[in-house]
């Protein structure tokens, strides 16, 4: 019988609601969330084919604003009037070109200001010494298609070049089209492989089809909303978007969605075997798995803000990115997949559903466990010791292997996996012209300091030549060389006057060695230093500048950032453990087994794949993602053993904390490493090898540190892990070392 209390006011109220008014909350409130995130996923679905709209590939987007190569970036658009890409075309034979294919050749040329997107100040062809190559400048204006204008050109040339010419689109716009080109699959092949994936782990993990199709549902809603979230902030540019980061994005919210949802759903099962009321079981499984996942995304996104420390502005635009979409992932996991599995009940389990079996579920988490992680907990039980100290050696040995990993950059022509035109134009154009045609040194220096900068310049053994960007030229002629500078100007002089933009001039010199190579940017490197004390004002720009300065950018971001990460993390770890020594604990096998992954990618990517080099982004990316995923599976398994140890003991609490979670942690970890993986079909460089080291360091994490290293190591401490709060003075009956003797 309800309860009731007589009013003030001679009325009654009662304590609780009505039976009627639960039953009717306990419908719409489901109803209710699932509607607003299938409204949420329905206007945010559509902007995965918009997100080419607001995003960016281009370099210099990302430097900080204070280096040379931007501030040169920006002053291009001043002095050229325009802030067309240019690519290089470059024809080739076996044979010497004779003039009448040369003539076939520049006729052709000029046709190519018909194509959308090709600009009107299309330079003649230039025959190459040797007499088997032409090239040609062909600027492509900036807001086009870049990759519909470089394949529209190369299309064009093709057919018309004479039979034995072979025609390769390269420079700036050709890498770019590239890169677009690589991308490309994000929005279909990278998402479609990832949630098959996912989808058929799940159908193994569960052997029902009802619950993979509710946790792929929770995990795509997620990522809907994140996305539209995020468009509309790149939109307003408060927020930057690349083909890499929206990759990023997406394998990361599945990923972090699906764990999530694995761990909620072991919780649910948990509790629909204890308990008959389904509404009971939601509400307990909600309130039991909030706190790991909170604590779990919540350090996720603490790590990623920790980005926006750097400099490099495609890392700092990562972090808000990426916490957005762990933010959604943890807010669908803990609302969207509850509603949704209440719904459907037991019946989300079919065909295996759980039954009320109080007692069973006992016995499953007590002395009598049996299983696999059953056997793998006495085994720890009787030798924790060797168990953690040959477990920490073998991770050493693979960390070593660290040391061997070559990431001080990798040149522009080497992004791109699998086969490239610019590439292989780029090569060609290097047997038969300066390596650096196309992608010229820029160098801003006052108009009066002219002279100076250009003999500098000049005198680098890695520069062929050196051009003034002039006014009044005519097309193809728009530069003149450093043996004119002296009469510029004079009275009657035969040579057009430089373009001066607020009293500076811009010098152009080209590259002996290709733009993207370590000798080109040993070259840039040597001018910069020689300016800086003969002419200080003077800014180098210019492809090979903008990747010395992402470069310098990426090692000063990794340097100051991954020691902020592991102080943030250790914080989170302190508060949530309510522990000193157990959080450093699991930050130092964390890091040892990031370091064995760098060590075992390092020998894949050397001897294996043959690699060319990484991005220094890399190690500070697989960092990112490694410590702040890989200590999620800690705190899935130490949040339930500290909720065990209170009621059994530590030693006790740990072993049943392994048996619990280790099913639910295993299939989390080959969740996450299944969809990393799935970066690798994108033949861009830098996604595979995040893929690699990501999916391998979770299978790490998840197989050796959280099932062997972890356990077995806490299990030797007892309760002084949990020091210094109160649990690790509670006087325990477990607390015996393995030797029998009494640990204080």
């Amino acid at each position: 019988m309800t309860k009731t209390l007589q009013s003030s006011s001679g009325g009654t109220r009662h304590d609780k609601p009505p039976r009627s008014a639960k039953k009717w909350l306990r419908i719409l409130l489901p109803a209710l969330i699932i509607i607003v995130w299938f409204a949420g996923g329905s206007i945010g679905g559509p902007y995965f084919g918009k997100v080419s709209e607001v995003s960016s590939n281009d370099p210099t987007a990302y430097l900080p604003s204070s280096a040379d190569a931007t501030q040169v970036q920006k002053l291009q658009g001043e002095f050229r009037d325009s802030d067309e890409i240019p690519a290089v075309v470059v024809f080739s034979s076996n044979s010497t070109l004779n003039e009448t294919r040369i003539a076939s050749i520049s006729k052709a040329i000029a046709a190519l200001t018909s194509i959308p997107g090709v600009g009107t100040e299309v330079s003649p062809g230039i025959p190459s010494e040797d007499g088997r190559a032409v090239q040609a400048f062909v600027p492509i204006q900036a807001d086009a298609d870049i990759g519909a204008a470089v394949t529209a050109i190369g299309t064009s040339l093709r057919a018309a070049v004479p039979d034995g010419v072979v025609v390769h689109v390269t420079g700036p716009a050709g890498f770019t089209a590239d890169l677009i080109a690589g991308f490309s699959g994000i929005d279909g092949i990278l998402l479609g492989v990832a949630l098959l994936a996912v989808f058929v782990i799940l159908i193994l993990v569960y052997r029902s089809l009802l619950l993979p199709v509710a946790v792929l549902a929770t995990s795509l809603f997620a990522l809907c909303v994140a996305l539209l979230s995020v468009w509309w902030l790149a939109k307003a540019g408060i927020l930057i978007l690349s083909g890499q980061t929206q990759g990023i994005l997406f394998i990361l919210v599945i990923g972090a969605a699906t764990d999530y949802s694995l761990l909620y759903v072991a919780r649910y099962r948990e509790e629909l075997r204890v308990s008959t009321d389904k509404w009971a079981a939601s509400m307990a499984a909600i309130r039991k798995s909030a706190e790991p996942i909170a604590a779990s995304g919540g350090t996720v996104i603490a790590g990623l803000l920790c980005l926006l420390l750097s400099d490099l502005k495609s890392n700092s635009s990562l972090g808000p990115v990426a916490a957005i979409g762990i933010f959604f992932a943890m807010l669908s996991a803990l609302s969207l997949l509850p509603a949704l599995l209440y719904a459907f009940g037991r019946n989300a389990f079919w065909p295996r559903r759980p039954k009320f079996e109080p007692e069973v579920v006992a016995a499953e988490h007590g002395v009598h466990a049996t299983g696999i992680w059953a056997k793998l907990a006495r085994i720890i039980k009787r030798r924790p010791r060797v168990i953690w100290m040959v477990t920490t050696a073998v991770l050493l040995v693979g960390a070593f292997g660290a040391t061997t990993l070559n990431a001080s950059g990798v040149p522009q022509s080497d992004l791109v996996l699998g086969a490239s035109e610019a590439r292989d134009g780029q090569a060609i154009l290097g047997e038969h012209f300066p390596g650096g045609t196309g992608s010229p040194v820029l160098v801003v220096v006052p108009n009066s300091e002219l002279q100076e900068a250009a003999d500098v310049m000049l005198a680098q053994d890695g520069i062929e030549s050196v051009s003034v960007l002039s006014a009044g030229a005519p097309s193809g002629a728009a530069t003149v060389t450093t043996q004119g500078l002296q009469a510029m100007g004079a009275p009657g002089a035969a040579v057009p006057k430089p373009t001066v933009v607020g009293g500076d001039v811009m010098l152009q010199g080209t590259l002996a060695a290709a733009a993207d190579s370590d000798v080109a940017a040993g070259v840039v490197r040597e001018i910069r230093a020689s300016l800086s004390s003969t002419v200080p004002e003077a800014l180098v720009g210019g492809v090979t500048a903008t990747a010395i300065d992402t470069n310098d950018a990426s090692i000063h971001d990794r340097n100051l950032i991954i020691p902020v990460v592991l102080v943030v993390i250790l914080l989170i770890l302190m508060m949530l453990l309510r522990s000193v020594l157990a959080p450093v604990l699991l930050i130092l096998t964390t890091v040892l087994s990031f370091g064995t992954a760098l060590g075992v990618a390092a020998f894949f990517f050397n001897h294996v794949f043959d690699f060319p080099g990484a991005d220094p982004a890399v190690p500070l990316f697989g960092f990112i993602f490694l410590v702040a995923l890989g200590i999620d599976y800690n705190i899935f398994l130490m949040t339930r053993v500290r909720e065990e140890s209170v009621k059994h003991g530590t030693r006790e609490g740990i072993i049943r904390g392994l048996v619990i979670t280790g099913g639910v942690i295993t299939s989390a970890g080959l969740v996450l490493a299944a969809t990393f993986s799935a970066l690798g079909v994108i033949p861009i460089l830098f996604l595979a090898q995040i893929a690699f080291i990501v999916a391998f360091g979770v299978l790490l994490d998840t197989f050796i540190v959280r099932s062997l290293l972890v356990p077995a190591l806490s299990y030797d401490v007892g309760k002084t892990i949990w020091w210094p709060s109160k649990l690790s003075r509670v006087s325990e009956s477990d607390d015996v070392a393995p030797s029998g003797r009494h640990r204080s």
